[in-house]
């Protein structure tokens, strides 16, 4: 297929946009990008999708959330992080069903793809629902499994029979072309250092990816002081946890010297801006963070503390929150926070194919509709997409060449078995 549209924003290292363009697809890969024209006169004969007033954008990477925790949207509202966490939460999580567990990850999957996002890594419990959903979805990502040091827990009644689930979820999807696993430990706050070399060394055994709630308020700052003697990056730091392969989650009270250690190891950090101004723990200082070379992404954190999973809006929020921040307003510009969004989400899940449309790459993209009176007139494109744009306007969602969303159909998700399945979990939750 040969898609063509408006306006191509390439995310190469350039940040090439291509006015009046064409995206080639093949195999599930980006084949060839460029003027329309060109690209046209390369591939003779493929059949063409005319996008016409539209720019097509890599796909969006939502870098922490918890997908399941749609079943609790607008459950428990206006509280602090801790308070929500033990009061509302917590007491909830320990009587899931399975069942509802896929049932929630559906309905989080579909408002994903129906705002552009294209992957994502999730962190929760009883991940081969997520896993599953996933992969019924279509979606590309990363599933994590969610570890804390109490027992029983719902992902296991001690952690051999948790470890032994991740293993066996680690065979069960090794090798897949778009999902991957990670262990996940809570954060320093419900883990110990027992448990937190015990995920390492697990995480290096299955191959899977490392991630964890990191530095998301000034008390878990404090607490941990307090317990350990160290800030909770040194902290961990020091336990030899922190490589390549970790994505640490809200960052938000960080100094210089945690920023040090963060680029040091290579680690990701991932900003969550509405979920951070929501529950008032504070804002990630993203613009310190790039300046020290950390690489940063882009997470909506769970629907229930959101409240929502449209990586638009949060990249604005990311682009506004940094400016009011910073009290500049130069900083995170509009093509920054697409970065973040785009390249740092791919950094983020371990993925270097992901994030850019150049040949080669996933062919993992969506499509803005730009008629809309509030996305007229272009004069910058991911100006509008970043300043302008809802998520809404998206006409089209493609994972691996495969069309997910298509100008108001779900063609991976049976949307009105997830709309029925909503109800069931707002009677669960209540």
């Amino acid at each position: 297929m040969v898609y063509t549209a408006d306006w191509i924003v390439v995310q190469d290292d350039a940040r090439t946009v291509v006015e009046h363009g064409a995206l080639a697809v093949a195999d599930g890969r980006v084949a060839d990008v460029g003027p329309a024209a060109a690209v046209l006169a390369r591939h003779p004969g493929e059949p063409v999708s005319a996008l016409g007033e539209a720019a097509i954008l890599p796909g969006l990477v939502d870098a922490h959330t918890h997908v399941p925790m749609s079943a609790m949207r607008g459950l428990a509202e206006d509280k602090e992080l801790f308070a929500w966490l033990h009061e509302d939460v917590f007491p909830r999580e320990a009587r899931w069903e399975p069942r509802l567990l896929r049932a929630a990850a559906e309905l989080s999957f579909a408002e994903m793809v129906r705002t552009g996002c294209t992957a994502f890594y999730d962190m929760y419990m009883l991940q081969e629902n997520v896993f599953a959903a996933a992969d019924a979805a279509g979606l590309r990502g990363v599933v994590g499994e969610n570890v804390v040091r109490f027992f029983p827990q719902l992902g296991g009644a001690t952690r051999d029979a948790l470890f032994g689930r991740i293993r066996d979820n680690a065979a069960a999807w090794r090798g897949h072309p778009r999902l991957r696993g990670a262990v996940a430990p809570h954060a320093v706050y419900t883990t110990d250092p027992e448990t937190l070399h015990a995920c390492r060394d697990l995480a290096d055994e299955t191959g899977w990816l490392f991630g964890m709630h990191m530095s998301e308020t000034r008390k878990e700052t404090a607490d941990c002081l307090a317990e350990r003697g160290l800030r909770p990056i040194p902290y961990c730091d020091s336990l030899g946890i922190l490589r390549a392969d970790t994505a640490l989650f809200h960052c938000v009270d960080v100094d210089d010297a945690d920023l040090a250690i963060l680029r040091g190891r290579g680690c990701t950090a991932v900003q969550n801006p509405a979920s951070n101004m929501k529950l008032a723990s504070g804002a990630a200082p993203v613009q310190r963070m790039l300046d020290a070379g950390v690489p940063v992404a882009i997470g909506t954190d769970g629907p229930a503390s959101n409240n929502a999973q449209n990586m638009l809006r949060e990249t604005w929020l990311a682009a506004l929150l940094g400016k009011l921040s910073t009290g500049d307003p130069t900083a995170l510009r509009a093509q920054t926070a697409l970065d973040m969004a785009t390249r740092g989400g791919a950094a983020a899940i371990g993925d270097p194919l992901a994030g850019r449309l150049e040949p080669g790459c996933h062919a993992d993209f969506f499509a803005l509709d730009l008629r809309g009176p509030g996305m007229l007139p272009v004069h910058d494109v991911v100006s509008s997409a970043v300043y302008s744009a809802t998520g809404l306007e998206n006409r089209l969602t493609v994972v691996a060449g495969r069309e997910l969303y298509r100008d108001g159909e779900w063609l991976s998700i049976d949307v009105e078995r997830v709309r029925a399945s909503a109800r069931q979990l707002r009677d669960w939750a209540r």
